[in-house]
């Protein structure tokens, strides 16, 4: 599979954009664990042309994620042109154009998802991005805004026809948020139309290796993207490359390799981040490396209050003494954010 000159060779693996989860230390150990592709956190097109700090600092990505795509959402078109430039500028090898984030105060602009009640807006957005910037353009969607409106097959033409590079498609509509099951069949049916020539990536409850296959298998997608199942377990990527390569299954990192996974994640973010932000934005992986572990609340706590590298490292070292021969096997952590 090709992403304008980008050779991802067979099958590839993507992780999806997530507000709040896919900073820059979370891509590196997801690409560490073998994604062929990451994305950052969505940024709004407004936010860019603003200057804010915080918008800006999303544009930041270094070359051991490569390849990674700048993600961006709004819902005018002369601010996504002027949005699209700054994120080319920050030299990422994808700009990504966010269709399909189902938030109510984003949708509800027109923005993510709500561009889909209005296919015009959305082509004529996405022809104006493709002209603007040097990069491949790049969008995810979703199947429709409603089950009354699943228009994805007509919208994957049109953007087809002004020049997007690939295309990911959420398998579930705006309405149905993150309920229910992700429904692959119509994904499926844009992939196998002869008249697609564009990769198809295809997303929504891909949770194991098992069900990456099947994807790949059963609806002939270019590449799968994987989101939710990767929070607290970015070592997927891992499981999903082996299982495609070999058809074996490999068992769950026990809890002395989680703590050394915890320790680089964790070392990856106050190098970047600096020692009180990159704590405090991984309060949120920390735990759930450890989802499942009896009897763990006041350990928990530990790891999600202090401050002090040394003091977080020994409650680390603590883990992997206290639960070392516990058995991690299906334990896997519970949902906590959405892919976008």
């Amino acid at each position: 599979m090709k992403i304008g000159d980008i050779d991802l060779g067979d099958k590839p693996l993507f992780l999806a954009p997530m507000e709040d989860v896919t900073d820059p230390s979370f891509r590196y150990m997801c690409k560490r664990f073998g994604a062929d592709v990451v994305y950052t956190e969505f940024i709004s097109s407004d936010g860019l042309i603003r200057d804010a700090w915080k918008s800006r600092a999303k544009l930041s990505i270094c070359d051991a994620e490569r390849p990674v795509g700048i993600q961006i959402y709004g819902h005018l078109i002369e601010p996504m042109v002027e949005a699209a430039r700054i994120a080319a500028a920050a030299d990422p090898d994808i700009v990504d154009i966010n269709f399909g984030c189902p938030v109510k105060k984003i949708a509800a602009r027109g923005a993510g998802s709500g561009m889909m009640r209005d296919v015009d807006l959305m082509v004529e957005m996405t022809r104006r991005i493709v002209e603007a910037v040097d990069k491949p353009v790049t969008v995810k969607t979703r199947l429709g805004w409603s089950d009354e409106c699943k228009n994805i097959e007509e919208i994957a033409l049109r953007l087809q026809d002004v020049g997007i590079a690939a295309l990911t498609i959420h398998g579930r509509t705006r309405s149905q948020m993150y309920r229910g099951q992700a429904d692959w069949t119509l994904i499926g049916k844009v992939k196998n139309n002869p008249a697609i020539h564009i990769p198809i990536i295809g997303n929504g409850d891909v949770d194991s290796a098992e069900r990456a296959k099947e994807m790949f298998d059963r609806y002939g997608v270019d590449g799968v993207m994987i989101g939710r199942a990767t929070y607290g377990r970015p070592w997927i990527f891992r499981e999903c490359r082996h299982y495609l390569e070999t058809g074996e299954l490999l068992p769950q990192p026990d809890v002395r390799e989680r703590v050394a996974i915890a320790k680089e994640h964790l070392a990856k973010s106050v190098e970047i981040k600096g020692d009180r932000v990159g704590i405090l934005e991984m309060r949120r992986h920390l735990s759930n490396y450890f989802k499942g572990l009896p009897d763990f609340k006041q350990t928990r706590l530990r790891l999600v209050t202090s401050f002090d590298m040394e003091e977080i490292n020994s409650t680390l070292d603590y883990i992997a003494e206290r639960w070392g021969d516990f058995d991690m096997h299906d334990i896997t952590p519970a949902p906590l954010s959405h892919e976008i």
